[in-house]
Formats: structure tokens, sequence, C-alpha cells
């Protein structure tokens, strides 16, 4: 059976997403219009998006269900 490889992030799951948003945001810049363009920003809106709910998940004000 072989093992999982472990990888240590050195960077928060927000930092990272928000940095693929950025990546996306640019590439979608040099695309042309159409679908591969809609595509990046769609996939660059997501990640932004993720990058907020860990933020919320995260947060100290943050109240448990009951």
């Amino acid at each position: 059976m072989t093992e999982r490889r472990h990888f240590k992030q050195t960077l928060s799951l927000e930092a990272r997403l928000a940095a693929e948003a950025i990546r996306l945001r640019e590439q979608a810049k040099q695309a042309p219009p159409g679908i591969e363009h809609e595509h990046l920003l769609r996939n660059a809106r997501q990640a932004e998006t993720g990058a907020h709910m860990t933020e919320w998940l995260r947060s100290p004000g943050l109240q448990a269900p009951e």
C-alpha cells in the first residue's frame, strides 16, 4: 500500500484562495470575450467566496447552533 504524501502549507487557505482569484482575474483580462473568459471570472468569484467563507467560519463571533 502506498503512503500519502503530506504537505505543510506555508500560506493560509484564505491567502491561497485570494492569490488564485487574482491569478484568474489576470488571466481573464488576457482572454478574449467568450466562454473561457466567463469561466475564468466565475472561478475567480468562487475562490473569493471560498476565502470569505473560511474567514467567516473561523471568526470568533460565530455562534454554535443550538
